[in-house]
């Protein structure tokens, strides 16, 4: 039989990333594109046999922050391990590039705060071979990865680049620093940034715990920077806010993507302190579509919550002094005096320092995280109802579930979208129209966060798993993070099985897919840990044509390339 293709994979349920019912075929690819999708006779050089498999697009993610690890390794897990195919980085304003030498340390300290992710790996694996934007691209063009990575222009770089210790103090910019700023953002967008984006959130801090430099950015700033893409006929605009007044903040947002017609996206979750907050914005975004501005909620796919343990940033017992005593001895040996009787009856007798607050010791919102991860806990596995359970203090139950496996257990403590214990928001969120899933961090928040797994729950647990509540049509969850996430950045070559389209693909085992839980690995830069999270399930994962992934480990290859601004759709080509 003539080998016509590269790869065939064959009798699969296909799922294409439009939204239209998933239909059994052979897809066919050739020099890295999908050549033909039907019934295909001729043979590829290599072939996959997806009978009883789900055949999708690879999954693109859109918020990620690999904006570091980009330049030290070529392997963007964990995103790559959950069918992601294409990440896009430089989000929340926080990057690399552009930078000044003497503002390196600067710039890594706010990504140590921002992003959890320490000093010396940033210090240690950073190689700093560029000052400008496009210096930094092309550092990243000729090295190889797992997954396509397209790159944002971080705001908090380009405003201390132009404005030095002004920008950092977050003092005004003047309007030579606007048109200094609007003259790097059209560079970086002609250069092949994706977009430019910025924070505005009291959350993103230093790790001296300095506010990034962006907070007060005016909107005369915001817009100048903003008509520096427009200037350029390309890039989007990402946003994140606290919304601390919703109608004024979102009024600016639209004034922004009115005068600069770039598309705008901005992070939309449900918070503690007003959990119908978000229905305002909602309804407010969809008001600003309808008036034809393209506009965008980036939504997670389930809580954002902080995992606790003992080999992780924090734990509930950090401030406590007796545990401050053993803080930094080596797991094993804090193993044993936590172990020991004596020593923690003296932990839980002595209260932490400045008092029990924050997320420490929120025993009704604490989770135990088991082997098989439950992002919609119920309340009565709370630390808390587990304690009264036992007829023991929270303390207790908390202290003996991170004593497990050698130390290694965690607790799980969801912050955003969980306030009434449920993800009925979530679901309102995310099948709203003018949404897009975003928000995993893939590559930050290594020490207390693990969400580059987002696109593996979308598909257990929004389509096959949810008990507490509806569930999303298969079709929509893998055209919301294939066809629309890929859109969203301008990227009109993918997230479609179709021919023409990017060979960017996932066999996966539907009833078999399973997240593992998260785990600490030491792999980073200067033996740098971090969090990484595995699952079951994917049978092959293809970029470019190229298997990159085989059950989850990975075949050596390394396709993926530096996607350089916006890509068009492709012209169909003809089927066979």
């Amino acid at each position: 039989m003539e080998r016509a293709y590269d790869l065939v994979i064959r009798g699969g349920r296909v799922v294409d990333g439009s939204g239209g019912v998933a239909f059994e075929a052979d897809v066919a690819v050739k020099d890295g594109r999908i050549a033909a999708v039907g019934h295909i006779g001729a043979a590829g050089a290599e072939e996959i046999d997806a009978r009883g498999r789900l055949v999708t697009p690879g999954f693109v993610d859109i918020h990620t922050h690999y904006d570091g690890q980009a330049t030290w390794d070529g392997r963007m897990q964990p995103s790559s391990w959950h069918g992601v195919t294409t990440v896009v980085m430089g989000n929340c304003g926080v990057g690399f590039a552009p930078c000044r030498p003497e503002d390196h340390d600067r710039l890594v300290r706010l990504m140590e705060g921002v992003e959890d992710i320490p000093f010396p790996v940033l210090s240690q694996g950073l190689p700093w071979n560029w000052e400008s934007y496009p210096e930094y691209l092309a550092g990243l063009e000729g090295r190889a990865f797992d997954v396509d990575i397209g790159s944002q222009l971080p705001h908090a770089a380009l405003r201390v680049f132009v404005m030095g210790e002004r920008g950092a103090n977050r003092e005004p910019a003047t309007e030579a620093d606007i048109a200094a700023m609007a003259a790097i953002a059209r560079r970086a967008a002609e250069a092949g940034a994706l977009g430019f984006t910025t924070s505005r959130t009291l959350n993103h801090r230093t790790s001296d715990g300095q506010p990034t430099p962006t907070l007060t950015a005016s909107e005369e700033e915001l817009t100048g920077i903003a008509m520096g893409l427009a200037a350029a006929g390309k890039g989007v605009l990402q946003f994140v806010s606290d919304f601390a007044h919703p109608k004024e903040e979102f009024g600016m947002l639209r004034r922004i993507a009115r005068a600069s017609g770039r598309p705008l996206s901005f992070s939309l979750a449900q918070g503690g302190n007003n959990p119908k907050g978000y229905r305002f914005l909602l309804d407010s975004l969809e008001e600003a579509v309808a008036a034809g501005l393209p506009m965008k909620a980036q939504v997670a796919a389930r809580p954002v919550g902080v995992l606790l343990g003992l080999e992780l940033t924090v734990n509930p017992f950090t401030q406590y002094p007796p545990y401050r005593e053993i803080a930094r001895l080596p797991l094993a040996e804090r193993v044993a005096r936590l172990s020991n009787p004596d020593f923690r009856a003296r932990l839980l007798a002595q209260p932490p320092e400045g008092g029990a607050g924050g997320l420490m010791a929120q025993w009704s919102r604490m989770h135990l995280m088991g082997d098989e991860p439950d992002y919609e806990p119920m309340p009565e596995t709370t630390v808390e109802a587990q304690a009264a359970a036992r007829g023991v203090p929270p303390e207790t139950v908390a202290l003996d579930h991170m004593l497990t496996a050698g130390g290694r257990g965690m607790l799980y403590v969801p912050f955003l979208n969980y306030s009434e214990g449920s993800l009925d928001a979530v679901r309102e969120m995310i099948v709203h129209p003018d949404s897009v899933p975003g928000l995993s961090d893939g590559g930050a928040h290594v020490g207390m966060i693990c969400d580059g797994s987002f696109p593996t729950t979308m598909i257990t647990h929004w389509t096959r798993d949810r008990a507490r509540g509806p569930k999303i049509p298969l079709e929509t969850v893998i055209r919301m993070q294939t066809q629309d996430t890929a859109r969203a950045v301008g990227l009109h070559d993918r997230g479609v099985i179709s021919p023409g389209y990017r060979a960017d693909l996932n066999v996966i085992d539907y009833e078999g897919l399973r997240l593992h839980a998260p785990q600490v690995v030491y792999d980073l830069p200067a033996g740098g840990r971090r969090l990484i999270q595995k699952a079951s399930g994917y049978v092959a994962t293809i970029v470019a044509g190229k298997v990159t992934y085989r059950d989850g480990e990975p075949t050596g290859a390394l396709p993926g390339r530096l996607v350089r601004g916006p890509r068009s759709a492709p012209v169909a080509m003809a089927a066979e």
